[in-house]
């Protein structure tokens, strides 16, 4: 059995939420079935780059940085229905045209529904460290999961992570340094301050206030 990087909390959900479920996602929401190449010319058809971020939780960063970037397509794939409604009824009030989301799991999508070579970057932003030492075989950012990526991403394209957990952050960049198909774009210790493209979430200034660290990690597919 594969082990999941992910679990589906069964947190609140609002009636705006379950509204936005109901009746927004056939606007913003894509559908697709296993095996079933995704067509970004067909979802974006007048924007040149394409981004894509795994696990948006309530989207709060990603809203931001689609409507700071209206010529960039945005997908963002989550599992988590609160979030997935949260962030439907805010690009309906928004009036934001150039994000999509994918529900469901982004290893699943990243094994069937994309084609190669078609995205500019990806983000993953805060994935669940399971940070015990037990579980850390259930986190999403390994090597075999990253050169999915890695065949996904366009050539000279980017692969961007933060995480608020040293250790992880460690783990992710002792096996990328090493791997040649990647070229790092921070310092000699693997890691950059934070780009002004990506928005600090309240989560995340909240964390930092408590002296909490954040490290980000940038590399380009060679």
């Amino acid at each position: 059995m594969t082990n999941r990087s992910f679990v589906i909390r069964q947190g609140r959900i609002t009636a705006r939420q379950e509204r936005a479920l109901s009746e927004l996602w056939p606007r913003f929401g894509i559908d697709i079935a296993e095996n079933e190449m995704l067509d970004f010319q067909k979802i974006f058809p007048s924007y040149r780059e394409v981004v894509v971020e795994i696990g948006f939780g309530n989207g709060e960063s990603l809203l931001e940085m689609a409507a700071n970037a209206p010529d960039t397509g945005f997908v963002g794939i989550e599992v988590y229905p609160p979030g997935i409604g949260r962030i439907l009824s805010e690009i309906e009030v928004r009036d934001i045209k150039n994000l999509r989301i994918l529900r469901g799991d982004a290893a699943a999508f990243f094994t069937s529904n994309f084609q190669d070579e078609t995205i500019d970057r990806v983000q993953v932003y805060f994935p669940d460290p399971w940070h015990k030492l037990r579980h850390h075989k259930r986190r999403l950012l390994q090597q075999e999961f990253c050169d999915k990526l890695w065949k996904k991403i366009k050539k000279n394209g980017y692969l961007h992570i933060a995480t608020d957990w040293q250790n992880y952050a460690e783990s992710i960049r002792d096996f990328l340094l090493l791997d040649a198909k990647w070229k790092n774009l921070g310092n000699s210790e693997g890691f950059i301050d934070k780009p002004e493209f990506r928005p600090q979430t309240k989560f995340e200034q909240r964390g930092i206030k408590k002296g909490h660290g954040v490290w980000d990690l940038f590399y380009q597919k060679v």
